[in-house]
């Protein structure tokens, strides 16, 4: 309110004042942006005031770039207007705010730092065993800062400072075509304050067509997935179909394709368990990379069925299930109206705070204490399977046992951000799992495929150790310190406890906060492609497990096998779904060196000796 207030006398005389830059904000992309036509595309009406706030703004920030831009250059000459499909008030919703990291390393660092953001109602973007990264409204950074420790005060750095977050925010979102030209990408000109040029580099994994799909060149709003999802299930009909999880609280359907081929002979009821695999992303509504790479693996499988014999093969011996979007309400939010949503858009006990954590709401150690304020970023809800969403797939999942024949073996929950693999328990480090051999052991190895492929290297852990702050003792090994956010009713842990899934884990995507939940697009495609590579090891890791023939190819020449991977099959699919110019197929080949194929095929060879 306080900083409405300024906005006033400044609204009053900015149709009068020239646009400069201000001094204290760091060089920013020269992107500008007409807030009339981009208001165009919000589909929620805005207040007055907000209006008026949010065009003050973009006036004080407009850049002389801009003005340059109105000049006869090439780039001031194109047809389409320079126009991000931002919601139109982003500049005055996150113009204020930074996103600061804490480096902890004591218990006292951490209590007090939790303390702080519960009684300041903080954003907590993401920890590690290290590190806590908070977005607050800079004009709040003062006061954090006096509830801390000296140590603390002294012991943290920027990750985006003020325009530099809405610049980020902007740039995740779809632009039309003619304008892509002719703007700048934010990590050219203007950074977050700790850019590594390393963490742009692109994937040094095998190269395929799906580069030039369109889909994947932007992330996707929920109006266009489910349309794709539908034309994937009808072009592909022999192994794909289209399911409903479920509703979310605003009666929108959580949809899935199924991936796989199906006996035909549906009244065998002696028939064994069809043994499927969940992927889900989109539990938390701003991770938009985590229902891109959902997106892409569906793609990825569906379209290489007939032509990869790997996959082939997988589909064969497994179904996949894959949802894109588990919270369908609160990722449209984010397109609509704010960015970096988190929640649901459940109704809550105060009207003004809706949402719930989805990725808690599960009845699986779900403590009594775990309400909170439902202003949290962290609110469960009062009590467990009160998000609708988390009760859908529950009781979808629990129904596909019971009642379709269906035996879930593996779970992959994609999140973003800070390249973790993580496995149960979450609630607590004190309890072992019981198969903590084996989760270890695929953790390592799809970590590896990750890696070998060239893409990211990616930390594993227990989902306990990924929820909170370690310290490295020289005497104690590793000591664990209390958990900044409740973990308790975690999905991971209900899959894996409540439903038997042998093999569950959640992914952290891309990156380690260079970007965190706005990774710029061009991502999009080197975190498909290495997320495959890892379900890829899991299937033939499964396959191997679960004593299924697994088929490979034998060099003639030297007798070694070569890995079902490097072969391709033929069938009259391509005729009947299309051609490659049509359809991009993302093959499951590596272009690693010898040295790299021969360990993860000596990774399956010694565990089938066992």
């Amino acid at each position: 309110m306080r900083f409405e207030r300024l906005l006033l006398p400044v609204a009053l005389f900015s149709s009068g004042c020239a646009a400069v830059p201000s001094p204290s904000l760091a060089p920013r992309t020269p992107s500008c942006w007409d807030e009339s036509t981009a208001r165009q595309t919000v589909q929620k009406p805005t207040s007055r005031w907000r209006r008026l706030s949010s065009h003050v703004i973009a006036a004080l920030w407009k850049e002389e770039t801009c003005v340059a831009n109105q000049s006869n250059s090439p780039a001031s000459k194109i047809a389409a207007p320079v126009v991000a499909t931002a919601p139109a008030h982003t500049a005055a919703r996150y113009g204020s705010d930074v996103v600061l990291r804490f480096n902890v390393s004591n218990a006292d660092e951490l209590d007090r730092l939790k303390d702080a953001t519960d009684t300041l109602l903080l954003d907590i973007w993401d920890y590690t065993s290290s590190w806590v990264d908070l977005r607050l409204a800079k004009d709040l950074v003062p006061s954090l800062l006096s509830l801390l420790p000296k140590s603390l005060q002294e012991s943290h750095m920027p990750l985006f400072q003020d325009i530099s977050l809405t610049q980020a925010v902007y740039d995740t979102y779809p632009e039309p075509k003619d304008a892509r030209t002719a703007r700048v990408p934010l990590h050219s000109t203007a950074q977050p304050a700790h850019f590594d040029q390393r963490a742009k580099l692109p994937s040094q994994g095998p190269s395929t067509r799906s580069d030039t799909n369109i889909f994947f060149t932007d992330y996707q709003p929920l109006t266009v997935i489910d349309p794709w999802l539908r034309l994937l299930s009808s072009l592909f009909t022999t192994h794909t179909r289209l399911i409903t999880i479920g509703r979310s609280a605003e009666d929108r359907p959580i949809s899935a394709l199924r991936i796989g081929v199906h006996p035909t002979n549906s009244e065998d009821h002696d028939a064994p368990k069809r043994k499927t695999i969940l992927i889900t992303g989109g539990l938390h509504a701003r991770e938009w990379i985590s229902t891109s790479t959902a997106n892409f693996l569906a793609y990825s499988l569906v379209t290489s069925y007939g032509k990869s014999e790997s996959i082939t093969h997988m589909l064969q011996d497994f179904d996949f299930v894959v949802v894109p979007t588990l919270n369908p309400d609160g990722y449209a939010y984010t397109w609509t109206t704010d960015r970096l949503w988190r929640k649901t858009r459940q109704s809550t006990s105060l009207r003004f705070c809706p949402g719930m954590d989805l990725d808690h709401s599960f009845n699986f150690s779900f403590p009594p204490t775990a309400g909170g304020t439902p202003c949290s970023e962290a609110f469960p809800g009062d009590a467990a399977f009160q998000a609708t969403e988390a009760k859908a797939l529950a009781s979808w999942a629990r129904n596909e046992t019971q009642s379709n024949n269906v035996e879930f073996v593996a779970l992959l929950d994609l999140h973003s951000y800070s390249q973790q693999i993580l496995y149960p328990y979450a609630y607590s480090c004190s309890t072992s799992p019981p198969g903590l051999e084996d989760l270890e052991e695929l953790a390592f190895g799809l970590e590896k495929a990750i890696r070998r492929s060239g893409g990211h290297a990616y930390e594993v852990l227990p989902a306990c150790e990924g929820n909170t702050i370690a310290v490295s003792d020289s005497k104690n090994g590793k000591t664990l310190m209390p958990q900044l956010e409740n973990a308790g009713g975690s999905m991971l842990d209900y899959f894996y406890h409540e439903l038997h899934v042998r093999y569950a884990y959640q992914f952290k995507l891309r990156d380690r906060g260079t970007y965190g939940f706005l990774l710029p697009k061009d991502q999009i495609l080197p975190v498909g492609r290495e997320v495959l590579e890892a379900v890829l090891y899991l299937g033939g890791f499964l396959q191997e497990t679960l004593r299924l023939k697994v088929k490979v190819k034998v060099d003639k020449k030297s007798g070694d096998e070569v890995g079902a991977s490097d072969a391709t099959v033929t069938s009259d699919e391509e005729e009947r779904h299309g051609s490659e110019e049509d359809w991009v197929v993302v093959q499951a080949t590596r272009e690693d060196a010898a040295s790299d194929e021969e360990d993860l095929r000596w990774d399956l060879r010694r565990r089938r000796r066992r």
